[in-house]
């Protein structure tokens, strides 16, 4: 079996296609010069694959690389190739509270990317997922990055949300589950074991690498400021808006209510000091991190 992964440079992607031999996976990234709106492109690396597992996607948004052209316009040429190539089967990794008309571009774009698919005519799974960690991810990296750099660290309300954290082997396990045609609903919910508060969680990755931050309560309205500020001026900011939002409401239900998948396929693995201590990143937040600085190295570089 051969399998097409969009985003196969990214978090999820570079793990699944580690999971597969290089005869199996054919990786579609920028990086390697296809385009996910490129419906020519894609349909020429899409030949000769049984599968499209659908992983690209962005959390927030840079230059020409927003919402709608990546998660919608991006997914109607994933699907339009694939149909062209012949492709069998489409998994596509969503979120787990994707959803309409709820305020953030991020969730109503990835729900809109399911809907393309629902509807493409191709057989096909959606994965509704969690916050997914490991090695390169965007929560133990972020938070132990942070609280490397600060003495404190806001968390969101006075009313703790929970969220049930993915460990990436377990995301890949149910990948390959759906991509080998072993998940009979066309959506599910990937959902960790542990259900846990977000503050929780933090503490745990905090006590982990070492740090005791003091933990400050504040309201989701300031997260959403602080999200807006380092998207502006981070090169990978410490909360993206779509982020905010997922802090405010909590990530341990799906929206709308799905299933998850059957039992035996379902994420097992706990969110355990050992696996937090595999996706501890080296050093913290710094001068690099920020656009400006490397704006103006760039230009000294170049002048």
């Amino acid at each position: 079996m051969r399998v097409a992964i969009t985003g196969g440079t990214g978090f999820v992607g570079r793990h699944l296609a580690e999971r597969l031999t290089t005869a199996q996976a054919v990786t579609i990234s920028r990086r390697n010069g296809v385009s996910i709106n490129d419906v020519d492109a894609l349909t020429a690396a899409f030949q000769g694959c049984d599968v499209v597992a659908h992983c690209a996607g962005i959390n927030r948004e840079i230059g020409d690389q927003t919402f709608r052209r990546v998660h919608i316009d991006g997914t109607r040429a994933v699907v339009e190739a694939a149909r062209r190539a012949g492709v069998r089967r489409i998994v596509m990794v969503s979120f787990l509270r994707a959803r309409p008309d709820c305020g953030s571009g991020y969730h109503e774009s990835k729900w809109a990317a399911e809907e393309i698919v629902r509807h493409s005519g191709i057989d096909h799974t959606i994965l509704k997922s969690g916050m997914i960690y490991g090695p390169g991810d965007h929560m133990v990296d972020h938070v132990t990055r942070a609280v490397r750099t600060l003495p404190f660290f806001a968390t969101v309300g006075y009313r703790e949300r929970t969220a049930r954290p993915v460990p990436i082997d377990d995301a890949v396990d149910v990948l390959m589950a759906a991509i080998e045609g072993r998940i009979p609903d066309p959506t599910v919910a990937v959902m960790g074991v542990d259900e846990m508060t977000l503050g929780e969680a933090i503490r745990r990755i905090a006590r982990v690498a070492g740090r005791r931050p003091a933990f400050i309560p504040v309201p989701a309205w300031t997260i959403r400021v602080l999200a807006q500020l380092t998207e502006w001026a981070m090169v990978v900011p410490l909360v993206a808006k779509a982020q905010a939002k997922m802090l405010a409401e909590g990530v341990s239900q799906p929206e709308p209510w799905v299933p998850q998948p059957p039992t035996d396929l379902r994420p097992s693995r706990p969110f355990s000091d050992e696996r937090i201590r595999a996706a501890l990143p080296e050093g913290r937040f710094g001068a690099d991190d920020l656009r400006v600085v490397r704006w103006w190295r760039r230009r000294r570089t170049t002048a």
